[in-house]
């Protein structure tokens, strides 16, 4: 049986690069996260911990849903390669700080990928990105609301195990 061979990508070779540095960047959060649960576990944040290995399950759906959309346009999707990630952190709110940055930089990756098809008309990949911008939304949200948790209860005594106790209790619930 002979191969079948593509006629030719909807993606143009630009988006495509894109695209696939978004993988490459959802990768790299889904490890990011993996690794703030590791930290939030050794330190005794359990609650914290189960947090980030969603957020790592999610990101990780993230870069599964860009490679498999880069497939189906005909494309070559690029499985990356992720080194260089942080295990140790200064602190329990460090973690969050730096949770809140990773899906700030998602979110103007994305944008990133929706200028340059906007450029191009390329309205196919602007409505599938529309998901990942409620997405992020959603995202940046509770990132948000989990460190206004060390402003609102403090650190001391026992507010590292309260904020501990509600960071996996925030929810986002928008009609918008």
């Amino acid at each position: 049986m002979k191969d079948i061979i593509r006629a030719k990508c909807l993606l143009s070779s630009d988006v495509e690069t894109l695209i696939n540095q978004q993988i490459k960047k959802e990768a790299h959060s889904s490890a990011i996260y993996l690794s703030m649960a590791s930290w939030c576990n050794r330190n005794g944040y359990d609650f914290s911990s189960d947090y980030f290995f969603k957020q790592a399950e999610e990101e990780r759906a993230h870069q599964l849903k860009f490679y498999k959309y880069v497939l189906d346009m005909g494309g070559t999707a690029i499985s990356p390669d992720i080194t260089n990630i942080k295990i140790e952190y200064n602190s329990f709110r460090e973690v969050f700080e730096e949770a809140l940055d990773q899906e700030i930089s998602v979110t103007q990756s994305i944008k990133s990928i929706a200028a340059r098809c906007h450029k191009e008309q390329d309205y196919v990949t602007l409505e599938f990105l529309n998901w990942f911008f409620r997405e992020q939304r959603e995202e940046e949200y509770k990132a948000r609301r989990a460190l206004e948790l060390f402003d609102v209860i403090g650190e001391e005594g026992t507010g590292r195990w309260q904020i501990d106790k509600h960071v996996g209790q925030i929810k986002y619930e928008s009609e918008a």
